[in-house]
């Protein structure tokens, strides 16, 4: 087991989530206590389950602000202090992922309200809890797609596409993200963004063969590929960066 996280007190939104079970099990081995943070509470205790002392389930809603004030304030009498918050989350409504002309205006608002809205929330939240402190720090989860035009062409013949929405939250998560940074500069608090590019999920055969084929070696990720580079901006060694975005994906976006 790795020591580069010990004893941090780590907060990962969506932490029953695909990506969020993978960070569940990096934070937790490598010696830091994962706060899986979810409105799937159940899911959220099975997973924390086999990291006694090194996990704790809770739930959160990131688009309710008491929601996040009672977390906060739990984590911190219980622990004393909180470390890092992972803006993880990814919620969405059940019109979600419909072609651009099939979106209705309201559908687009009230998407992009819970995904880039509950980011912001939690990271104004947080930061106000680690200015308190003296210390913070966030990572948000944005995309290739937050700096990549979609390519439209690997999701022929198949029932698939990047929402519009999803193009514009993560566009905006990187700026955001830059915001936070450069307004909490000289505090201690410092935030960065992790861009993944396509991560594995019983996608079909006909998209995974096209996608791969812009890719370098790999191809589509496994979530697992993404948590070196989260314990990385979690730790001391990237105590100097802040304001950065870190890509992931294989040569994709080149």
């Amino acid at each position: 087991m790795s020591s580069s996280l010990k004893n941090k007190i780590i907060v990962v939104t969506g932490g029953a989530g695909t990506i969020g079970k993978s960070f569940l099990r990096g934070i937790a081995d490598s010696g830091g206590i994962a706060i899986v943070a979810d409105v799937n509470i159940e899911e959220a205790k099975k997973l924390t389950q086999v990291y006694a002392g090194n996990a704790e389930a809770v739930h959160l809603n990131i688009v309710d602000k008491q929601s996040i004030l009672n977390l906060i304030s739990y984590l911190i009498k219980k622990y004393g202090h909180i470390d890092a918050l992972v803006n993880n989350a990814y919620p969405r409504n059940i019109n979600y992922g419909k072609k651009l002309e099939e979106v209705n205006y309201i559908d687009f608002c009230e998407n992009v309200n819970m995904h880039l809205g509950g980011y912001f929330l939690a990271a104004q939240q947080f930061c106000l809890a680690f200015r308190g402190q003296g210390y913070g720090n966030i990572v948000n989860m944005s995309s290739i797609y937050g700096s990549l035009p979609p390519r439209f062409e690997i999701y022929k013949d198949t029932s698939m596409t990047t929402p519009v929405e999803y193009a514009a939250i993560k566009a905006a998560v990187e700026n955001l993200t830059r915001y936070f940074a450069q307004y909490y500069k000289g505090t201690g608090i410092r935030i960065n963004s992790l861009s993944p590019g396509g991560v594995l999920a019983n996608q079909p055969k006909n998209f995974l063969d096209a996608y791969n084929r812009k890719c370098s070696s790999k191809g589509m990720l496994n979530a697992s590929d993404l948590t070196g580079a989260l314990i990385f901006l979690l730790s001391d060694d990237s105590k100097y960066m802040t304001g950065q975005n870190l890509v992931i994906d294989d040569g994709f976006s080149l």
